[in-house]
Parts: structure tokens; sequence; C-alpha cells
């Protein structure tokens, strides 16, 4: 077996046995390619199918009224009971993200984390603290002005990596968001927001320092907030990172300053 054969079925046995332990006796796959993303609902197999073009990605947004506030509330309300994979049976609450419905910035991080298992928002431990510092000081901006979101929207046990089947069942969700948002720029925190995003297996500390396109959404990988508390040495590169960001958005609001 060759070693990316034996790391799939590695990756398999510790999905399988993760429905095991929560009590699932019933595995639901799609007909067809087994290694397509598993969705239920056939606009987001389709929204998967084509990779989020532009077109896909604004044609997915739900009509839910005029306004992007608007339709991200009801989007929560659509999906905020989720039961798409084993990770409802272990969340205390489902962490949907929060910030400016018009921000043409968004942040992506991999999942919740205890704290924003508890209070149901994304980034308000330790590591929250530190992106929140970061946006204000880095960027001269306040958190209410852009968006923050995760991969998950619930907390895998023990904060575990995400897995990749709990990643197909959950991205949908991201990309209608990103639908309804509709941002500039995405700065994907951390290895799995950027590797997911950017369908790649590259290293954090390559793919970051530099631009890379989720279609037409500019994507600016840095080092997640919870990496720099344990690597302080790292602050560095987080900081030329965010430096870019910033002449990024700069780019961004000059070239559209009337835009919300």
């Amino acid at each position: 077996m060759r070693p990316e054969e034996q790391a799939i079925l590695d990756l398999a046995k510790a999905y399988f046995r993760q429905l095991a332990e929560q009590g699932e006796r019933e595995i639901w796959v799609a007909k067809g390619d087994l290694l397509s993303p598993m969705v239920r609902s056939e606009n987001e197999r389709s929204i998967l199918e084509k990779q989020a073009t532009p077109e896909v990605l604004r044609e997915s947004a739900p009509a839910y009224g005029d306004s992007r506030e608007q339709a991200l509330k009801a989007y929560y309300q659509e999906i905020k009971d989720c039961r798409k994979c084993p990770l409802r049976r272990t969340r205390k609450k489902f962490v949907f993200g929060e910030g400016n419905p018009m921000a043409k910035l968004v942040f992506i991080g991999e999942a919740p984390g205890s704290d924003e298992d508890l209070e149901g928002r994304p980034f308000v431990g330790a590591a929250g603290k530190l992106l929140t510092r970061i946006i204000e000081n880095g960027l001269q901006m306040r958190r209410e002005e852009v968006f923050i979101a995760n991969i998950l929207k619930c907390r895998p046990p023990g904060n575990r990596n995400p897995l990749p089947g709990e990643i197909e069942q959950c991205e949908p969700h991201l990309i209608r968001q990103l639908a309804i948002i509709q941002p500039r720029i995405i700065c994907a925190l951390g290895t799995f927001a950027a590797q997911t995003l950017l369908r790649t297996k590259i290293s954090i500390s390559s793919l970051r320092g530099q631009v890379h396109y989720y279609q037409d959404i500019k994507v600016i990988p840095t080092y997640h907030p919870a990496a720099l508390l344990r690597n302080p040495s790292w602050k560095r590169s987080v900081w030329e990172d965010i430096q870019l960001l910033k002449r990024e958005y700069t780019r961004e609001v000059q070239r559209d300053p009337q835009e919300p």
C-alpha cells in the first residue's frame, strides 16, 4: 500500500472510530463517487462541485430579504440545529460566526474551542483576545467591522483536529455565509483553514506571506492566534502577514470606496 493510501485509510479509521464512540450505528453516503463531498442538499452539492465560483457564490445567497444582515440571521435560524455530523452529540452550542454582515474582510479559523463552545461565539478565549488585539493594533480596525467564522461550526472533542468528513459536511455552511457577505479578502487563520480554502496540503509556513485566491476572493494565510500563543517567536511573521493584509484591504477600499 502506498503511503498516501495508508494515510487515507488511517483518517477513515479515525473517523469511523469516532462515529462508534458517539453511538452512531448507521453511515449515510451519497451514491456515486464516495470521495465526493457528502452533503444533503442538491444545491450544496452543486456549489462544492463547482468549487464556489464567483457566480455560484452569488447565486447561492439565500433570498431572505434585501439586506445581508437579514440574510445572515435567517440562514442562522435555518442551520443552528444542524445534525449533519456526530459533533452534534458533543457540542454545547453551535458557533455560527459574528461580525459585520457587509464586511470586506473575513477571518476564518478551523473550529470552535472550549470557550467558544460554551458561549456560542467565535474566538472569545485567549486566542480570541489576541485576534482582537491584532485587528485593533495591526489593522487599526474594530472587531465589529470584520466578520469572524470557522471552517467547523461545532467543537471537536478535546480540541482535536477536524476530520475530513466533518469538513466536508460543514464547509457548505461557510460557502453560504461567504455568498451572503461577499467579502473581498479572507484571512485564513492556521493550517486547516488555509488548506481547506486553498485545496492544498502545503504547510502554513509556506503559504503565509503571500496573496492566494479562493476564486476571486483574495486569501492571506497566517498562523492561528492559538499557535502564536504557544510560539511567541512567530510574532514577527504574523505582523508581516497583517501588514500585507492591511495593504490589500486598503487597495480594496480605495477600489470601491462607496461599496459597503
